[in-house]
């Protein structure tokens, strides 16, 4: 299983292509038409036509169907297709799934997509509103009763077990917040663009759900990102240099729920980013060390510190200082708190500018980039790297 050895994924797919829309409050289009935007711009990009793809891959949370997208794309006939479930979590998993796709040859292209209205359509902050009876939805039931209806309360639960396990206070959050809006201050396809904060700020913001600030929380955001996955000898012979995808995994830990994983041993970590960790380090063969620029899931800023911990960047409690100290080139678009909520795919798309050295928040030298998925939820990560 590889859950305990490596794998042989790496080195055998690369990411050739990014494209999105604007991202806005408010986009004025349907989501297939933000899918299918996203996607004509990453084959653009890739210099690639719509007759070249033969897969697609999505999030099961998603209204613009594969063969939808295909057909209003200019798509011809698919060989593969897939969704992935759980969120956020499924955001690196589209690329782990492209990839397997390209590596075993039941596909040559595949475009991963993500599009959705999530500030004037369906809003998940908005929180539970009426749920299918599941088994899933069962786990949530035990918690919905007590007033743990959002998200943000979600987290909170942990991160107050987080601040009090480790004797820290709310403002050890901020550096997350701050990090992020500085670089989404000069990043022009930034919701907040121009727009950095101060710890102060942070400080000053809103309460939504003790520990958690307004500015601890991402955005919800209009907006579509396409990512075109195929394989590394063909990308050689295409415009942009590729980046290769040097690992893939996904990971859910014991006794997982979503986002309300509130019986297991303890709060204060990620079970599930640690499977993660493992097994990318694992198959990379790489060590925290070895990576150049971290693009960390950020839904919320106390689960950034988590995932610095579980992958082994600092020790325990100790993810507010490392983020400090600019230890590491952090989330350089913005992050989804201060470029767009889109699931996690403007984060991969990131991780390949800067394999590029196109990112407006360039890291010189930059080879390999880490990048992680929603938390809380099983998840999933890539390590991106330049060819050769």
């Amino acid at each position: 299983m590889s859950i305990r050895r490596a794998d042989s994924l790496g080195g055998r797919a690369a990411i050739v292509g990014i494209g999105a829309t604007e991202f806005s409050k408010d986009s004025g289009r349907s989501e297939l038409k933000l899918a299918v935007e996203a996607v004509r711009a990453a084959l653009d990009d890739a210099g690639l036509t719509p007759a070249d793809v033969d897969g697609l891959v999505t999030f099961t949370m998603d209204t613009s169907p594969e063969i939808t997208v295909a057909q209003a794309a200019g798509i011809g006939e698919l060989s593969f297709f897939s969704r992935i479930h759980y969120g956020g979590g499924a955001a690196c998993a589209t690329v782990q799934q492209a990839a397997l796709a390209v590596a075993t040859g039941i596909a040559d292209v595949v475009v991963c997509y993500r599009a959705f209205n999530e500030r004037s359509g369906r809003r998940f902050g908005s929180g539970v509103q009426r749920r299918e009876p599941t088994a899933e939805g069962a786990a949530l039931g035990w918690n919905l009763p007590y007033g743990l209806l959002t998200p943000a309360s979600w987290v909170a639960m942990a991160a107050r077990r987080y601040l009090h396990a480790y004797g820290l206070g709310p403002e050890v959050f901020g550096h997350v917040a701050v990090l992020d809006r500085r670089h989404a201050a000069r990043n022009t396809a930034a919701y907040f663009h121009g727009k950095p904060i101060t710890l102060a700020d942070h400080a000053a913001s809103r309460w939504i759900v003790d520990p958690l600030r307004l500015l601890d929380c991402c955005q919800e955001t209009d907006g579509g990102q396409a990512l075109v996955v195929t394989s590394v000898e063909r990308a050689r012979d295409l415009p942009r240099p590729p980046a290769v995808v040097v690992a893939a995994a996904q990971g859910a830990g014991r006794s997982q729920e979503q986002m309300t994983s509130y019986y297991r041993d303890g709060l204060t970590g990620l079970p599930e980013t640690a499977v993660v960790a493992r097994q990318l380090w694992r198959s990379s063969g790489l060590s925290p060390a070895d990576i150049d620029v971290g693009i960390l899931y950020d839904h919320f800023t106390p689960f950034v510190l988590m995932q610095l911990e579980e992958f082994g960047f600092c020790g325990p409690g100790e993810g507010g200082a490392f983020v400090a100290a600019d230890a590491l080139p952090l989330n350089t678009h913005g992050g989804q708190l201060g470029e767009a909520y889109l699931h996690g795919m403007n984060g991969i798309a990131e991780a390949v500018r800067q394999i590029r050295g196109t990112s407006v928040n360039q890291v010189a030298g930059a080879a390999r980039t880490l990048v992680t998925a929603g938390t809380g939820v099983p998840t999933s990560g890539l390590v991106l790297g330049a060819d050769g």
